[in-house]
């Protein structure tokens, strides 16, 4: 038997007759050994026929939306590293070995092409910069890490990732899903930069700035109070004491000064803000103790596969 470890090159691909072909080619140069699947997600184009005649595999995913490919592709394939790369001809093939070797080498279990170092004017739609930063930013100060890129296509991870690492999104949201499952499973991302290159003439995005753009904000904002519950809902508890503190300073002072409360609503309003407050960070204690022991639940089963 063999001791090389097995490659397999994913291609989610909806629509991108004009550049598939180009992508197995340049990955089938750079990675001869690798098997090339292209996850066929509803196109209405040639891109199927397209993919074949270039020699890849064709897996068809019914569900549109590239978070259902993601999905596939964790559940389907069986290898020992897996690239996963769009098929819009933005991300450089040359790169992919620089992308392997921290994986391949066991320093980490995700290696991610961050873009952001080298691009043209047109590689990024207008606001699509702001908002990765904005998304960067919000998960770097919650999980206390160092990420650049957070919602990079190119990426490659080793069988950790396929075994460890759900993905319950359906659109592009799901590279913020994934770096916050890899985050919170405690499983090791790199960065690798890479050039973005602007999509080809004749290829369009899919990606649709303002619809897309809420839906990762609500997928953060959603997976930070599953995933941190005591950070958010202390967080909220924190503001609604301060609020209620805030709103019981004219009671307390009338009550400090006359022996009586004149200003009542604001006493009510007070009281149950702090109340509210009281709640708010009990619940997240409780929500926090119950995800620690579903993480050492997981942890269990997951050995238990692999054994």
């Amino acid at each position: 038997m063999s001791d090389e470890p097995t490659l397999a090159v994913l291609i989610p691909c909806h629509n991108e007759e004009a550049t598939i072909g180009k992508v197995i080619d340049e990955f089938r140069a750079e990675l001869p050994s690798a098997r090339i699947f292209v996850f066929d997600n509803c196109s209405t184009d040639a891109s199927a026929d397209v993919a074949v005649r270039h020699g890849a595999e064709i897996l068809r995913e019914p569900r549109q939306g590239k978070g259902y490919v993601v999905e596939a592709m964790l559940s389907r394939i069986d290898a020992d590293v897996c690239v996963m790369v769009d098929g819009d001809d933005t991300y450089p093939a040359e790169k992919v070995r620089d992308l392997l070797r921290p994986v391949l080498q066991g320093q980490a279990d995700m290696a991610v092409g961050a873009r952001l170092a080298e691009f043209t004017d047109r590689s990024f739609r207008p606001l699509h910069l702001a908002g990765n930063r904005l998304v960067r930013g919000l998960i770097n100060r919650i999980f206390g890490s160092r990420l650049t890129d957070i919602l990079s296509g190119y990426r490659a991870f080793n069988r950790n990732v396929l075994r460890r690492v759900p993905v319950v999104s359906g659109g592009f949201e799901v590279e913020t899903e994934l770096t916050v499952q890899m985050l919170y499973y405690h499983l090791k991302i790199v960065e690798v930069p890479v050039p973005y290159r602007e999509r080809p003439a004749g290829s369009e995005s899919k990606l649709r700035t303002f619809r897309d753009g809420g839906r990762v904000l609500w997928k953060l904002f959603s997976l930070v109070r599953a995933f941190k519950p005591l950070t958010f809902f202390g967080g909220l508890g924190f503001f609604l004491l301060a609020m209620g503190i805030l709103a019981g300073i004219a009671p307390v002072s009338d009550y400090l000064r006359y022996h009586y409360v004149y200003r009542v609503p604001l006493a009510i309003l007070a009281t149950g803000l702090v109340l509210l407050s009281a709640g708010s960070v009990f619940l997240g204690l409780l929500l926090h103790a119950i995800n620690w022991r579903f993480k050492e639940l997981h942890n269990v089963l997951v050995r238990q596969r692999n054994g």
